[in-house]
């Protein structure tokens, strides 16, 4: 796989791994019970916020990386609305990658991110990273604005040891401002690629096949959507399942888990908010990235975005 591919995959990933970032949180009594996490902000604050957090992070890296702006258009849909706010809210989302050091150092940068993350009082989403995997990650949150963020590495050469280093930044969601870049549709259309909505509609049918579960009504932000970044397009499916039980809800994540594994696509576990770890996958052939993950309603919000890749014939 060429570096620029496996970058794409990293910042489709990262931005997964902070797709809970606008649910909600347990309340301080510790019962388990959730409030609203309306964030009062604007685009325009968020995104100096963002950059705040990964400039935390990269300031006193050795060796110094260059930062290198990537993924997916910065400001886009919630993903996860399970507090009761207002469904046309967005969230802002920053990631860069961390370049110009050797391959062998990305683990040596996502450990000096986290380092410098916990000096500033930063909390983990669950637990610290595992330091003898050669390509970890580790998943954190601000306090008390609750801006979540991931640093990671993605794998270059295994053997060697040689990753790709990135860290990603997820905003709580916020109502859009009339008028923003980002409005209550989020995701611009631009010319659809046909062959990459049948990829993504496809991956999406297998899913709800494999979770075996109904699908829910349609809420805003569903369905097919394009955006571009500098990198290139993206199709972009999501929808959610009627709320389930916490062992129904385990029970249809093992079962597309099984799926995802027979059909060869990798597959790794992310923090959730609901308490059963969400499902992050990439199809090894056409790039597609699928992230399944409960949320604190017991629905399970599923998305799916595949490149567009007009010279390429690709098929499932």
């Amino acid at each position: 796989m060429k570096p620029n591919q496996i970058m794409s995959a990293i910042v489709l990933l990262c931005a997964a791994v902070a797709i809970t970032a606008c649910g909600s949180q347990q309340d301080s009594s510790g019962n388990g019970a959730t409030k609203s996490k309306q964030a009062t902000m604007d685009e325009q604050q968020a995104s100096a916020r963002a950059e705040e957090i990964v400039h935390q992070a990269v300031e006193g890296m050795s060796p110094k990386p260059t930062l290198k702006r990537t993924g997916l258009r910065p400001l886009g849909a919630c993903i996860a609305r399970d507090d009761g706010g207002p469904d046309d809210r967005v969230q802002y989302r920053l990631t860069y990658q961390l370049t110009g050091v050797p391959g062998s150092d990305a683990k040596t940068l996502v450990r000096q991110a986290r380092d410098a993350w916990v000096k500033l009082g930063y909390k983990f989403q669950s637990q610290d990273g595992d330091w003898s995997d050669p390509f970890p990650s580790v998943s954190m949150r601000t306090e008390p604005d609750d801006f979540w963020m991931t640093a990671l590495t993605g794998v270059v050469n295994r053997a060697k040891g040689e990753g790709l280093a990135a860290i990603s930044v997820t905003s709580p969601c916020f109502a859009p401002s009339q008028g923003a870049s980002g409005d209550s549709t989020a995701f611009h259309r631009t010319q659809v690629d046909e062959n990459a909505e049948h990829l993504a509609l496809a991956h999406s049918s297998r899913i709800y096949d494999a979770l075996h579960v109904r699908h829910a009504p349609a809420q805003a932000g569903d369905g097919i959507s394009v955006y571009q970044d500098a990198e290139g397009s993206y199709v972009h499916h999501a929808w959610s399942t009627q709320p389930l039980s916490e062992e129904e809800t385990a029970q249809a994540l093992a079962r597309v888990r099984t799926y995802f594994e027979s059909a060869g696509w990798t597959v790794r576990h992310v923090l959730a908010e609901a308490g059963v770890p969400a499902l992050v996958a990439r199809n090894v052939k056409d790039e597609s990235v699928a992230q399944v993950a409960p949320s604190a309603t017991g629905a399970v919000r599923v998305a799916v975005t595949t490149p567009v890749a007009p010279e390429k014939s690709a098929s499932i």
